[in-house]
């Protein structure tokens, strides 16, 4: 048991490193909040690791506010992505224009 513990806790510290390192590297707020939300998804996965080696209820609680908090998290920064490339994408509408329709031989009388 002690071996599969120590396996699960090298691959997530693993993963959280290199969860880290895109957080720190990335050169856009998605990318960041993409490893913000992986690090939350390894804290949860550890935790639950520990709780089921450890047959503890106590962190269930604790379990439920890491993910109640990375979905609003990821939710609060969609939102904000979309609002910020709707008004990025209303200031570089493209205005045409307007030709009028004339017909050769309209309003000439003979």
């Amino acid at each position: 048991m002690n071996t599969l513990w120590t396996v699960i806790a090298v691959l997530l510290g693993v993963a959280a490193l290199l969860g880290t390192i895109r957080l720190l590297l990335g050169p856009s707020i998605l990318d960041r909040a993409l490893s913000v939300d992986a690090l939350l998804a390894f804290a949860v996965t550890g935790l639950g690791a520990y709780a089921a080696f450890n047959r503890d209820p106590t962190v269930l609680p604790t379990l439920l506010v890491l993910s109640l908090l990375g979905f609003v998290g990821s939710v609060s920064v969609a939102k904000f992505v979309a609002r910020r490339t709707q008004e990025d994408d209303d200031d570089e509408q493209i205005v045409l224009p307007v030709v009028e329709n004339t017909v050769e031989g309209e309003g000439k009388k003979s």
